[in-house]
């Protein structure tokens, strides 16, 4: 199945080791979907305390290029998240109903 590789590529690397997760891909839908809510929260949560926790360490042009960066990451995460949640959804059997 395709979506096994797509889906390993959003999780630790090490999640390749496993065979359950190519012998259940249900599985290793779900479980990237919580590791991509997990990374989003962190992006999060980054991007709130990096300007007041590192502003005695790094310059003021290195903190909007690494928010900048924070930004990109988190539009990224979002993205398969949202994208790893429907492919979860579609193997659970969700009919989809296309919208003009």
């Amino acid at each position: 199945m395709p979506a096994v590789g797509w889906l390993l590529d959003h999780c630790p690397s090490d999640y390749r080791m496993y065979a359950v997760w190519r012998h259940h891909p249900i599985a290793l839908a779900w479980v990237t979907t919580h590791h991509l809510d997990g990374q989003l929260g962190a992006m999060r949560t980054a991007y709130r305390g990096l300007r007041v926790d590192l502003a005695d360490h790094v310059e003021p042009e290195g903190i909007a290029a690494s928010l900048a960066a924070l930004e990109a990451e988190g539009a990224r995460l979002l993205a398969a998240r949202r994208a790893a949640g429907l492919l979860l959804e579609a193997m659970q059997g969700h009919a989809f109903v296309p919208r003009l």
